[in-house]
């Protein structure tokens, strides 16, 4: 494998890695109100509190992962928190036939995006972080 990419692949999988979690958390604090609704309408109680970690989580994780500083943690704090928002938000087996196909790629992404904070959480930041000694 060519050097470049060796030294440069870390980070443009953080950065790509924390752009949903970033424009989610951004989506969060624009549409603050409905997201609120949208949660307890899901049974969740104190809505707005979870509604104020998540954003808390999202971008203060997702910022810690791109810039490679503690993001060991930061990959640790997104996947112990998508673990309860997928079963609770994508469990695509509890949804009518027409909303299973979305909900089950919903459910797949954030599987796939749980594997990638593994991933981070194993072999840290790589080159081109905070971190880096």
């Amino acid at each position: 494998m060519p050097s470049f990419v060796t030294q440069f692949s870390p980070l443009a999988g953080r950065i790509l890695l924390s752009i949903i979690f970033i424009m989610s958390g951004i989506g969060k604090i624009t549409g603050f109100a409905g997201t609120a609704g949208w949660m307890t309408s899901k049974g969740l109680p104190m809505a707005d509190v979870l509604l104020g970690a998540s954003i808390v989580i999202e971008l203060g994780a997702a910022a810690m992962i791109v810039l490679g500083f503690k993001a060991r943690w930061g990959a640790a704090a997104l996947l112990l928190w998508m673990i309860p928002v997928t079963l609770v938000f994508h469990s695509y087996w509890t949804y009518p036939a027409a909303e299973q196909q979305m909900q089950s790629i919903m459910f797949f992404k954030n599987l796939g995006l749980m594997g990638g904070m593994l991933l981070i959480m194993g072999f840290g930041s790589g080159p081109f972080s905070l971190n880096r000694k």
